[in-house]
């Protein structure tokens, strides 16, 4: 596993042992990284069910200010730390230890809300609905937010849900990737 592109591009990130943790294939973290372009400048990233933070420092690499990282595995939250502390990139990150599914209260004291948000729960456990509800309810979406959804093609993402709604999605395999902004 490595970061695609930008100014970390090559650059290798550790996984947790095991198989717990599933990353993101770097065909759909390419593809992914094509849909949103360069609209990554000044963007502030959240990286939920981070895994290895893949996502997120693809992000930083390519342009984005700064990425928060929300994972309750120990082993995640472990790689995620020495990936950040191995490229450089403390200053510009943050790691939160948190149940996800509970509630998103962890984001409530974040200073600056969120542009971009990548949500990548573990497949065929209906993660995304709940997890897009405290999204939604924490008050950490930018008004012109994108959330990025990598999910299970078994799991169905509403066409709107809130503010969100479902703008585009792509099939990758059993993988889709859903693509749902923020609308006033």
């Amino acid at each position: 596993m490595r970061v695609i592109s930008g100014t970390l591009k090559g650059r290798r990130l550790r996984a947790p042992a095991g198989m717990a943790t599933r990353p993101t294939a770097d065909r759909i973290k390419e593809s992914v990284f094509n849909i949103l372009g360069g609209s990554l400048l000044t963007r502030n990233v959240l990286d939920l069910f981070a895994g290895t933070g893949a996502l997120g420092i693809e992000a930083l690499s390519r342009g984005a200010s700064s990425a928060v990282f929300v994972d309750q595995a120990k082993a995640s939250l472990s790689a995620i730390r020495y990936n950040i502390r191995e490229l450089g990139l403390e200053d510009r990150t943050r790691v939160i230890h948190w149940n996800i599914l509970k509630n998103l209260n962890c984001l409530i004291p974040e200073r600056d809300a969120f542009d971009l948000v990548f949500l990548d729960p573990p497949y065929e456990t209906n993660a995304v609905a709940p997890t897009l509800t405290g999204l939604l309810s924490s008050g950490a979406l930018a008004s012109a937010a994108r959330v990025v959804i990598e999910h299970s093609s078994r799991e169905p993402i509403v066409h709107a849900m809130g503010k969100l709604v479902l703008m585009d999605q792509r099939r990758f395999g059993k993988t889709l990737v859903s693509f749902m902004d923020t609308m006033l």
